[in-house]
């Protein structure tokens, strides 16, 4: 009979530590926006678009003024996103579109070799959810749902209609789609999406989370309420003044969701991201990156230096700046390990977790350098050092600590250099494999002028 009781006992506390560990493992929320530019938030100097709720992150966390992504367009930048890989490494060089001549629709997606983050911390015992934009692959075993989401609110393409989905739609217009609820008729996309997000914290407050935030806001088509365009009124270009409005409704729905992480007693417990997955495409949907020279689509800074902010209030210091270079690949390999993951040969990131340097408990920086490639152009950071490699010119070379803007071309000046890093560039490149699907050719010529185009490096007033 002691033997029983003596059994009960220690079954009762291994279930109650397992039930307090599960409570102690904190939720994680990434607020990603799309094609928003470096200088438009208030938090980064602007002084046309007031962004309070994205600015109170950051006095309520940490601010990477050196944050990147690992690519300068949707599809890839959020492959390395959610797998913490370096997207290359497993041929989604590209961005989704139409089906090449001589490619396989069968490959047309996010390779099924890569795990992601979602299915990931759903082994560890988070509900998952992803709401909005997906981007990944269209054919059903590229779903989100087989990707480890257990819930999904959104569409599965690269952008969509912010008034109108239709049953029967295509494209831009295409249906909403849900698995857990007939989805209600769009208002406003980026409200609708803050109340999926809203919805999914009051839902899922007593278990460990997951919830990606995916907006599709600014990204085009340029479409604003007519009570958020009253207010850049004084905007005489059009395209602007709706792209000021989208933001404004952008961050109005940022603080929807810290509202109600407080509201449903977890704010504490979850450590809250934002960033966007590429620098604004100022020739087309009217963003600004500066003081940043270039664009989405390119490797200049402005393609991929981008805003990059985590607060987790209680656990991470408040306030502060961090000047190190991080990469968005290493926020998959941040949560994996704060959730108590246990990397092994079969788990590899190629970002680390940020939290040990956050909090002083690791040493120097965490990376040496990056390497990005993307269409035409590939490019590598190693310290101060910026070398962006084209088809048609010399390679450029820049100092970043005195030349933050990418104005002067320092390569013949600094030949030792130049060399080191082409060699390194070149070594890691020709080790990559081939793409497993590639965009238009139409694109390469577009991609090659933008980095001949003049940028606005100042803010506007």
């Amino acid at each position: 009979m002691k033997l029983i009781q003596i059994l009960l006992v220690i079954t009762l506390l291994l279930g109650a530590f397992t039930s307090f560990a599960q409570q102690k493992q904190p939720n994680f929320i990434i607020i990603l926006a799309d094609d928003l530019g470096y200088a438009d938030l208030s938090l980064n100097g602007s002084k046309q678009i007031a962004t309070p709720h994205i600015d109170k992150l950051a006095e309520n966390g940490i601010n990477f003024t050196n944050g990147y992504v690992s690519g300068p367009v949707c599809s890839p930048s959020r492959a390395g996103l959610l797998t913490g890989r370096n997207q290359v490494t497993f041929g989604h060089d590209n961005n989704l579109s139409g089906v090449q001549p001589g490619f396989d629709e069968e490959y047309n997606g996010l390779p099924l070799t890569e795990t992601l983050i979602s299915q990931r911390l759903h082994d560890l015992g988070y509900t998952t959810g992803l709401v909005g934009k997906w981007h990944l692959g269209m054919l059903p075993k590229f779903h989100p749902l087989q990707r480890g989401f257990d819930e999904f609110w959104g569409y599965t393409g690269g952008g969509h209609d912010y008034f109108t989905a239709k049953a029967d739609g295509k494209g831009y217009q295409a249906p909403i789609e849900c698995n857990y609820k007939t989805p209600q008729e769009l208002t406003y996309i980026t409200d609708d999406k803050g109340d999926e997000c809203v919805d999914f914290i009051a839902r899922h407050k007593n278990e460990p989370f997951f919830l990606f935030a995916s907006f599709n806001a600014p990204h085009a088509p340029m479409q604003a309420t007519a009570e958020d365009l009253k207010l850049f009124q004084h905007i005489k270009d059009e395209k602007r003044r709706s792209y000021c409005a989208m933001v404004h409704r952008l961050d109005v729905n940022v603080g929807r969701i810290m509202q109600a992480l407080e509201e449903n007693g977890v704010a504490e417990n979850t450590l809250v991201v934002f960033l966007s997955d590429n620098g604004g495409p100022c020739d087309s949907n009217g963003s600004i990156n500066a003081p940043f020279n270039g664009q989405k689509g390119i490797l200049l800074e402005g393609g991929i230096h981008v805003p990059f902010i985590m607060s987790w209030p209680g656990n991470l210091p408040a306030g502060e700046t961090y000047e190190n270079p991080v990469i968005s690949l290493d926020l998959a390999a941040t949560f994996f390990e704060m959730a108590g993951g246990v990397k092994t040969a079969e788990v590899k990131f190629d970002g680390v977790n940020l939290v040990p340097y956050l909090k002083d408990k690791a040493s120097g920086e965490p990376h040496e350098s990056f390497n990005w490639r993307f269409t035409i152009s590939a490019a590598i950071r190693q310290g101060n050092w910026k070398l962006v490699r084209l088809p048609d010119r010399l390679p450029l070379l820049f100092d970043l600590s005195k030349d933050i803007s990418e104005q002067n071309n320092v390569a013949l000046d600094h030949l030792d250099v130049t060399t080191s890093l082409l060699k390194q560039l070149g070594d890691w490149d020709v080790s990559l494999p081939h793409p497993v699907f590639l965009e238009g050719a139409v694109w390469k010529k577009r991609q090659l002028e933008l980095y001949d185009n003049q940028y606005q490096l100042l803010q506007p007033e």
